[in-house]
């Protein structure tokens, strides 16, 4: 079964949209860098604020006091 000329056509197509033209498909690949270079260092700005403020809550853990009430221990659940 050979491909119709319809479908040599839709191929020829594509191919010339991701190879036509002077370096496309490395703009492309050099755009899709600077995503994942610029997601991973969301990723590391977000670690490092996350151990910040575990610095700034261990100082206020200090300072904590359970206020919490105890359950009456006298009484036995059914």
């Amino acid at each position: 079964m050979a491909p119709s000329w319809m479908q040599l056509l839709i191929v020829l197509i594509v191919a010339l949209l991701l190879f036509g033209g002077r370096g496309r498909i490395s703009s492309i690949m050099g755009d899709m860098a600077k995503g994942v270079r610029s997601f991973r260092k969301g990723l590391n700005d977000e670690d490092e604020d996350d151990a910040e403020k575990k610095k700034t809550s261990s100082l206020e853990d200090d300072k904590m006091v359970n206020i919490t009430p105890e359950k009456e221990k006298s009484k036995t659940s059914s």
